[in-house]
């Protein structure tokens, strides 16, 4: 659940490091602002891998 939502940060974060798009925005920036998402997003995907329930992705066979 949580690795689709680092997935989009990581991806808006991107867009706004790399100027894909601007915004001009009166009190925000757009580098920092990308970083912090990238940042985000990374630490989003790396939690749910490090505390992903260990039954998940693992089913026996009758």
């Amino acid at each position: 659940m949580y690795i689709g939502l680092g997935i989009v940060l990581l991806v808006l974060g991107l867009i706004f490091r790399l100027d894909v798009i601007t915004v001009n925005m009166r009190y925000v920036h757009e580098q920092p602002l990308g970083l912090i998402l990238i940042i985000a997003g990374i630490l989003a995907i790396v939690l749910s891998l490090v505390y992903a329930p260990p039954w998940r992705g693992r089913r026996r066979p009758f």
